[in-house]
């Protein structure tokens, strides 16, 4: 495809080769043909450098000549391999281009106008710029209707836009479903996580619960009188401490009754 477009485009230069008659001519037309001439020569031998020489300096003859720009344009493009512009000012297919896009409006013929467009047209489909193509190549045929190359460009530029389009639709469905995987997932996740919080506040809410009510069962022993088996040994304990503090209160005492009868018993009258 980039090379019919190629072909096409390097035709366009033959048209505009010579555009004066043979008659005499004031010396810088005729310095500017020379250099033209001498610049389509090389550039048909695909010494492409060489002849954008020979075109720079007919307008050093001719600043204004507007085949000259249009020829200069085209061995730039070809020294660039037919490739998009880019932003740097040094690059010979941005240089074409600033050339092309100011021919385009300012060219003193529709013929180059058109040309100019069919051009950028080009390079337009090459970067995959399809609406734009679309829109140069439509341009072109308005400065020239009988241009055929231009409306089969044309009509290219118009399906790979349509195929463009369609593939940019797939691409915004796709990330519309992802998205909506994303979010189920997130759903998903937000679910698990309640689901969990919940059970964790229900275990808690059990632990609570079976607390309390061990509270209320001891509050309940409590009021009937009820005491445990650690209180009712030490109440145990205590009545036999006392039991055997009595029993050894009257033994002293036993004791002591007997010690006095055993004095009068003995005791001489």
């Amino acid at each position: 495809m980039i090379k019919r477009l190629l072909i096409i485009f390097i035709m366009s230069l033959t048209v505009t080769a010579t555009m004066w008659a043979d008659g005499d001519q004031p010396a810088t037309v005729k310095k500017e043909r020379n250099h033209i001439r001498a610049g389509n020569n090389l550039f048909h031998n695909k010494r492409y450098a060489e002849a954008e020489v020979e075109y720079r300096k007919a307008l050093q003859v001719a600043p204004q000549s507007a085949v000259a720009q249009f020829n200069l344009a085209t061995a730039l493009l070809m020294q660039g391999g037919g490739a998009a512009g880019q932003d740097d000012k040094n690059n010979p297919v941005k240089q074409a281009a600033d050339i092309l896009a100011d021919l385009a409006k300012h060219a003193p013929t529709h013929s180059l106008r058109s040309k100019a467009n069919y051009d950028l047209g080009n390079l337009a489909y090459s970067s995959e710029q399809y609406a734009q193509a679309v829109e140069l190549y439509k341009q072109a045929l308005r400065e020239d209707p009988a241009d055929d190359q231009a409306r089969y460009n044309l009509r290219l530029a118009q399906l790979k836009l349509k195929q463009q389009q369609q593939q940019n639709q797939n691409k915004d469905k796709n990330k519309d479903k992802n998205k909506d995987k994303d979010k189920d997932k997130d759903k998903d996740q937000q679910k698990q996580d309640q689901q969990k919080q919940d059970q964790q506040k229900q275990d808690q809410q059990k632990q609570d619960q079976q607390k309390q009510d061990q509270q209320k069962q001891d509050q309940q022993k409590q009021d009937q009188g009820g005491m445990s088996q650690q209180n009712a040994e030490q109440v145990l304990k205590t009545m036999q401490n006392q039991e055997n503090a009595t029993g050894q209160r009257i033994n002293a005492a036993r004791a002591q009754q007997e010690r006095r009868e055993r004095a009068r018993t003995n005791r001489k009258w």
